[in-house]
């Protein structure tokens, strides 16, 4: 049976990150899709501290610097990061890197005003100790801003079977189905560490239909960006936001 969760890949592909014609560079056309849901609950970016927990090579991380917040970015993957510096560095963008895991941030308590985790809480170890770490680090009515993979039949057909296995769109590996999280689980432990005005929402970047599927990734396919929304249906993908009690 081939691994699952290969993490490894982004070792592999950080040399890459940033070039257009990279599978991965798909990634960086999901911020300003992710944001337009954030920018609800944050309408102002500027001089935020701002945490992207599982940075990759950067692409939150600038999309936030070029908005005038305050960037921290930890990864993992001591490979993205040196790429996210040298990135950072080339676009003079201050960014604050650090290679590490998200079940031990190397952060003090109430740090930051928001912590971005987007497209990593189904790699994590350890996802509850995960949130632990992210609410310690959060300043008090600060926003925790996610998204992440249900766990599903449906999220396991579309995001392993066909994304990775037929279209080969994604890497075969990169998920394990097992590690998704579904949206009631998160929101018991997001309630149980007294997070308040908790929201989830779908997040769809190819149509809730088999034939949204199959119109969306023709234009994927010819134009490189996603037809992305904000729904009720959380069945694949879902997006969402908590703030620290104060």
């Amino acid at each position: 049976m081939r691994y699952r969760n290969d993490l490894l890949f982004y070792d592999a592909v950080a040399p890459d990150w940033w070039n257009r014609t990279a599978k991965i560079y798909a990634l960086n056309h999901l911020n300003p899709l992710r944001f337009a849901y954030f920018d609800r609950y944050i309408s102002d970016w500027r001089d935020r501290q701002v945490l992207d927990l599982g940075c990759g090579g950067g692409y939150t991380c600038e999309f936030l610097a070029q908005r005038g917040a305050q960037v921290w970015g930890i990864d993992q993957s001591q490979a993205c990061i040196n790429a996210a510096k040298a990135h950072a560095a080339s676009q003079q963008l201050a960014v604050d890197y650090q290679q590490g895991v998200a079940e031990q941030l190397p952060y003090a308590d109430a740090q930051f005003d928001v912590v971005v985790c987007v497209d990593v809480l189904e790699h994590v170890a350890n996802w509850q100790q995960t949130l632990q770490e992210i609410h310690r680090v959060l300043k008090p009515g600060g926003y925790f801003c996610f998204d992440t993979i249900n766990r599903t039949l449906k999220s396991k057909l579309v995001m392993i079977w066909l994304l990775e296995n037929i279209l080969r769109e994604i890497p075969q590996g990169i998920h394990n189905w097992k590690q998704f999280i579904t949206p009631k689980e998160l929101t018991a432990q997001m309630k149980s560490l007294n997070f308040q005005e908790t929201e989830i929402k779908g997040f769809s970047l190819f149509g809730e239909s088999l034939a949204d599927y199959i119109t969306t990734y023709r234009y994927y396919k010819r134009t490189g960006q996603f037809c992305g929304s904000i729904s009720e249906d959380t069945s694949v993908m879902y997006i969402g936001k908590g703030m620290k009690a104060v």
